[in-house]
């Protein structure tokens, strides 16, 4: 990685120049985007400042790396960081100059921005209680460290047609979202013996498709050939003349999925024969002495190490503030084999606590984060700040957050909510039992910003299932509608998911009361 590493760092002069001329207007966004994307830099909406993302492999971090993003943040005056649905963290709100100091500054610290954005192998994400999960078949986290790794000895030389995304999940509830992955891994055990789920050529955003299931497991150590494999099909079958139809999912949507399967399993025959790729990982142990509590917390997770659990904290909207960034990792430097592991919806975990510091931790961050599930909600960046986005996802989480704070109701009733500000599914809104997606409408002959409802929708679940589109609401009026909707379930005295379930058409009157 030092070969890389000096790679990298020669790269940034030259970037730097490039932004520059940006910012001077010499050249077009569209020209600036084309190199800055690989490196894991955008500028905002109106190109006066910018945003790097902090490649954070799988999410997965130690407190000197949780130190290091509060340092840089607060070296450059920044209020928050951005925790983000695909477990990295963002940095808005700089000059071309902060951006390329703080990649400079990350790389001597081994924390890479390359591939961050652009056409390149994305940060594979993984399930972030994989190790410690009392129900996962096994820990997926050295594999998909392996596949990160892998990714990044080349992260040069990619020519993709987009993005790839490679993501694995430790059970089959599948919180890495590998049943929506270009590649997507999934764990499973067979007469004692460890296997993976193979999915392929999946993904959000417009013309959203759930992955194709591989038909045979295979063994864990077989994992980077099926990820040349994905490799290989995607740049001889994508389609470099359309981007907007450059991505795995429409490679399957043109030619069928039984064809598709079997021109994967033709790129898959090729590597093996042509490759040596077997994987051979060591499982972390987990060796730090616990200590048991009794205690009920809905952010408080008991671990399969006994007597020790994890605390989850979750930033409203994936905004960390630096005063309570500086709050948590007070609290946790020092502990004892701490882990930080962010979160595929903004949040972050942190591990291997003994019960002391796991109670000493949730008492610190009562109510300096989201509490109730509304408020755990997921939120893309959004307008004003997304060079594409149409709607204020941000503006509109803590209008509702607000709403029903005025109205005094802080009862835990509604589900996490998936806000997008538009369909590019940032906010992974078609995966969520709520979700909203920016757009513009004309209400009344007047544009007005709106959102579309999704319902139902889920990883969770022995088959993957996007949420069904149930027409559009006025982003005024999202706040009242989910008001309405919490009422209506705090008063059957049933959970969220038996009252969607069991009254639909109590459901079907309040959205429609609303729909424009």
């Amino acid at each position: 990685m030092e070969t890389l590493k000096s790679m990298l760092l020669k790269e940034i002069p030259s970037f730097r120049k490039l932004g520059h001329k940006f910012e001077n207007k010499e050249i077009s966004a569209l020209e600036f985007k084309a190199t800055s994307g690989g490196m894991g830099v955008y500028a905002h909406r109106g190109g006066e400042e910018f945003m790097i993302r902090l490649r954070i492999p799988s999410g997965i971090m130690n407190i000197d790396q949780l130190k290091l993003v509060y340092e840089l943040a607060k070296k450059y005056n920044l209020e928050s960081v951005h925790t983000t649905t695909r477990q990295a963290i963002q940095l808005h709100g700089l000059s071309i100059d902060g951006v390329c100091d703080i990649m400079e500054e990350a790389l001597e610290n081994d924390m890479y921005t390359r591939g961050g954005g652009g056409n390149f192998p994305r940060n594979v994400s993984i399930s972030p209680l994989s190790g410690v999960d009392k129900e996962e078949a096994f820990d997926v986290t050295q594999y998909a460290q392996a596949v990160n790794n892998h990714f990044m000895s080349k992260i040069t030389t990619y020519k993709l047609p987009r993005k790839l995304k490679v993501s694995f999940s430790s059970s089959n509830r599948d919180n890495g979202n590998a049943k929506i992955a270009d590649l997507g891994f999934i764990a499973v055990k067979k007469d004692d013996k460890e296997f993976f789920k193979v999915y392929l050529t999946g993904g959000l955003g417009k013309n959203a498709a759930k992955a194709i299931e591989f038909d045979e497991l295979i063994e864990t150590k077989d994992i980077l050939y099926h990820v040349e494999a994905i490799t290989n099909l995607f740049m001889a079958e994508g389609d470099y003349g359309n981007k907007n139809k450059a991505r795995t999912r429409y490679i399957t949507a043109r030619m069928g999925e039984g064809a598709a399967l079997e021109c994967y399993k033709k790129h898959l025959a090729d590597v093996k024969e042509n490759e040596n790729l077997d994987v051979v990982i060591e499982q972390k142990s987990y060796n730090k002495s616990g200590v048991k509590i009794e205690l009920n917390h809905n952010r408080l997770i008991e671990q399969k190490q006994e007597g020790l659990y994890t605390v989850y904290f979750h930033p409203i909207g994936g905004i960390l503030k630096l005063d309570t960034f500086k709050t948590i990792l007070d609290n946790i430097q020092g502990v004892e084999d701490v882990e930080i592991r962010l979160s595929m919806t903004e949040g972050m975990y942190i591990r291997n606590l003994n019960g002391e510091e796991a109670k000493s931790l949730l008492e610190l961050t009562q109510n300096l984060g989201g509490e109730t599930k509304l408020e755990q909600s997921a939120a893309c960046i959004g307008v004003p700040t997304c060079q594409i986005g149409i709607a204020e996802s941000q503006n509109l989480l803590n209008e509702i957050l607000d709403y029903f704070n005025e109205k005094e109701f802080n009862k835990d009733i509604l589900p996490s909510l998936r806000i997008s500000g538009c369909n590019n599914s940032c906010g992974t809104h078609q995966i969520g039992a709520l979700g909203f997606a920016g757009k513009k409408k004309r209400v009344n002959d007047v544009v007005t910003e709106a959102f579309e409802l999704h319902m139902d929708g889920g990883l969770d679940r022995e088959n993957a299932e996007f949420g069904k589109v149930r027409g559009d609401i006025c982003r005024d009026d999202i706040p009242k509608f989910l008001y309405d909707l919490a009422v209506e379930i705090d008063n059957s005295g049933v959970s969220y998911e038996e009252f969607v379930n069991n009254k639909s058409d109590v459901v079907d009157l309040i959205v429609g009361k609303y729909l424009v």
